[in-house]
């Protein structure tokens, strides 16, 4: 059986088939209506991954499973985002398959391999849309102390495990939650995360054309455009909007344009391989903290101006900090710290910032690279030459100009002299030429 594929830079998720919904927009600053009324004092856990997890990353596998109960974990794989078997041409082939049941044997077996007692894949995708108000379901859902949910396309979560407009939970997405609440631990990858969001969960869309053209309710067949889904996910987190695949898909222009667009004051940009661990999550004691080889940027708005004019979209006031592995954040007080093992950088260097035309690591440029603005905004805290740095986009009519900048609250930690990990409170603006 082959590993559940990875998304394609142009899908606008992991759907074979694209579909477009004429959605109504819900005011700005609206109540998530994702799980309405379940607002309780959570004691379990959140392990969002943003995509691409290594079959061999023992780290966030590994803590899903110690938060699970150990050695005694029983984790629960939810795969509804994958296409069912009936979609699936490869469905009786073994190596070649890629749908729900193929893909939620396949992380099962990744989680007793890394050392739960058992995973088991909850039988609910678009062909047993009914087993997600079984009785029968619920109950292996309550014998178990964890959950996984795959990647792919969150919609179809959405479709199979909420009701209708209204977004009321069935009866399996209701026992989630109350394990949730219990003390279970619920981690998801790529699409699974996602479906984590509270209201305006994004649905697809590039970083330029957000930017160009802002955003509107829906999920679109063009994957460049940027659409959101007004009712969200399951709201699981509530204190920002969720994005995964970031750097490696350039994805922070959308981030921003998606939360000045729906009135958010706050983005976490999850990278790929790499974990957002949320404790005590929809309290004011709600503290996050990254596992992994890469990051998690926290993309801050609360003195954020959006303007709209004939030159184009621009953006001010925005703060930029990007968090490695060990580090925390306290989401009430809106405080970052570092991991025990990182120390405030002097910065020595003496060059300046190379440019950087990609911004956004457009899909339109072969020679591109990932993690492009990451890269700029070390380069910068690296160097004692400059104060500011700017990252253009790509692509023109209008080209957009990324302006980051360092201030007096700046500060970067790192385990090795001269490089940068993580960078806490840059100034980020965007404006258009």
């Amino acid at each position: 059986m082959r590993a559940p594929s990875p998304l394609s830079r142009r899908a606008v998720l992991a759907g074979s088939t694209a579909l477009v919904f004429a959605l109504t927009a819900l005011p700005a600053g609206a109540a998530d209506a994702a799980g309405a009324g379940h607002q309780p004092d959570h004691r379990g856990s959140l392990v969002l991954i943003g995509g691409g997890l290594k079959d061999d990353n023992t780290q966030v596998y590994g803590e899903i499973i110690k938060r699970a109960g150990g050695a005694k974990a029983r984790i629960g794989v939810i795969t509804a985002s994958s296409v069912p078997a009936s979609q699936d041409p490869d469905a009786d082939d073994p190596d070649n398959c890629s749908n729900s049941a193929c893909n939620g044997a396949y992380y099962a077996q990744l989680f007793t391999k890394h050392g739960a007692a058992d995973a088991q894949w909850i039988p609910i995708d678009l062909d047993h849309i009914a087993n997600a108000d079984s009785q029968a379901v619920v109950d292996q859902v309550n014998s178990m102390t964890g959950f996984f949910f795959g990647g792919g396309d969150q919609y179809r979560y959405v479709t199979t495990l909420l009701h209708g407009p209204a977004h009321t939970d069935s009866k399996v997405l209701a026992a989630i939650r109350a394990k949730l609440a219990s003390g279970a631990v619920v981690s998801g990858s790529s699409a699974g995360a996602q479906i984590a969001s509270g209201a305006d969960m994004v649905t697809g869309g590039d970083s330029y054309q957000a930017l160009r053209d802002g955003s509107t309710p829906g999920y679109f067949e063009d994957p460049t455009r940027l659409g959101y889904l007004p009712e969200g996910g399951f709201g699981f987190l509530r204190s920002g909007l969720i994005d995964t695949h970031t750097g490696a898909n350039g994805r922070e222009g959308r981030a921003l344009r998606l939360a000045a667009d729906t009135g958010h004051d706050r983005v976490y940009a999850l990278e790929e391989n790499t974990a957002l661990v949320v404790d005590n999550p929809g309290t004011t004691r709600e503290t996050l903290s990254v596992l992994g080889t890469q990051g998690v940027a926290v993309l801050d708005l609360r003195h954020a101006r959006a303007r709209e004019a004939d030159a184009g979209w621009s953006l001010t006031g925005a703060r930029y900090t990007y968090l490695t592995d060990g580090d925390r954040y306290d989401a009430h007080r809106r405080i970052a710290t570092p991991a025990a093992p990182k120390r405030l950088l002097a910065p020595q260097g003496t060059q300046p910032v190379p440019s950087n035309n990609d911004a956004f690591h457009s899909v339109d440029n072969t020679e591109g690279s990932p993690y492009s603005l990451r890269t700029t905004a070390r380069q910068l805290v690296e160097t004692n030459a400059q104060t500011a740095a700017t990252a253009t986009t790509y692509e023109t009519g209008p080209r957009f100009t990324v302006t980051l900048s360092k201030t007096p609250r700046s500060a970067i930690w790192t385990t090795e002299p001269g490089k940068a990990q993580s960078i806490d409170s840059l100034t980020l603006a965007i404006s258009p030429q």
